[in-house]
């Protein structure tokens, strides 16, 4: 049986008690990948037809790393990730609708159309944003701990970063930080295997990103990170140790992007059967495969999910598209502070 908690529309539902509660698990993450990959899909399209203000950057095949790690965080957590931020903002409960209208720059969106695709926030569900400075938002994170850890309101700060951001020096000031308070904090690598357009092993030293928490005497662990469950399953463990009041962990999650670093990039400096490769284990499919052969559902219920969450992005998209521009005479309202 699974065990933790699953934060499922600001609910707290209990996990692992029976089979039919692991398969209502099982499908929610199924639907939350889902959305995520369709929502992506469709930023693209609009994206493409000139729709999207500034620039996007994309985040299939790396729905299994926010979902799985955010499915165990509980209101009165917090979350902070990248400007390749969609995918953690949406498994933190955000809704379809205004983010796509955030993307797409209307007064309707989660920051009224002033933060975009690379700013995507929404505080009432813990997403205190995504940021466009590569490392900026770790000592950020580190500040968030502190402050419930001085509160005492038990809460987990929770960073999604790439791989890249390990060689940043905002990276180490955070963690060496984190360490030393024993702060209530959960880093997570999303290690695609690129910097940009860069090959890791060409920009890091170390192969195995989650040993860099051994300089500041860090739990870490690295995790297939196209595995829902296996995410899951290792986050949980930091975030209850974070909760307890054991201190940070580095979670190195092995994924990889389907798409280029952002819409400019053909991802031409792949080698040749990598994507190929990586799309064999496409994380979505993983859990249809999990899903079928557990006995959790069949070909028609996973196609029934299939058509309700194409059909929810569909219509999310329709609204956001529907709602107005913002006025230019509120430019200037909510910049400073």
């Amino acid at each position: 049986m699974l065990a933790g908690i699953l934060v499922s529309d600001s609910v707290i539902l209990p996990i692992g008690e029976s089979d039919s509660e692991d398969r209502k698990l099982l499908l929610t993450l199924y639907r939350r990948m889902l959305e995520i990959r369709l929502f992506e899909d469709e930023v693209m399209r609009l994206f493409m037809q000139n729709l999207v203000r500034g620039s996007t950057h994309l985040y299939q095949g790396q729905e299994a790393v926010s979902v799985g790690a955010c499915s165990v965080l509980r209101p009165g957590d917090t979350m902070t990730c990248t400007y390749r931020g969609h995918g953690a903002v949406l498994a933190m409960g955000a809704p379809l609708d205004r983010s796509m209208a955030e993307i797409l720059g209307k007064a309707n969106g989660l920051c009224r159309g002033k933060g975009g695709s690379m700013h995507l926030t929404d505080v009432s569900v813990g997403a205190l944003g995504s940021f466009a400075v590569v490392g900026a938002h770790l000592p950020f994170t580190a500040g968030t701990a502190l402050a419930a850890q001085y509160l005492g309101t038990g809460a987990v700060s929770l960073a999604f970063f790439g791989d890249g951001t390990t060689n940043i020096g905002a990276f180490h000031e955070a963690l060496n930080l984190a360490a030393i308070w024993k702060l209530p904090a959960v880093f997570v690598c999303e290690n695609n295997l690129y910097g940009e357009y860069s090959p890791l092993a060409t920009t890091t030293p170390v192969e195995r990103l989650a040993d860099r928490a051994g300089a500041y005497a860090m739990a870490s662990e690295q995790v297939d990170g196209n595995d829902v469950l296996a995410v899951r399953r290792v986050v949980g463990a930091a975030v209850a140790r974070a909760r307890a009041g054991d201190g940070p962990s580095l979670i190195e999650a092995l994924t990889y992007r389907q798409k280029g670093h952002s819409r400019t990039d053909p991802g031409a400096y792949r080698p040749l059967g990598e994507l190929e490769r990586w799309l064999e284990r496409d994380p979505i499919s993983l859990v249809e495969r999990v899903l079928t052969e557990r006995g959790a559902a069949s070909t028609d219920e996973l196609e029934r999910v299939r058509a309700e969450t194409a059909e929810a992005v569909r219509a999310a998209t329709e609204r956001a598209l529907s709602w107005p521009d913002p006025d230019p005479k509120e430019r200037f309202e909510d910049v400073y502070a």
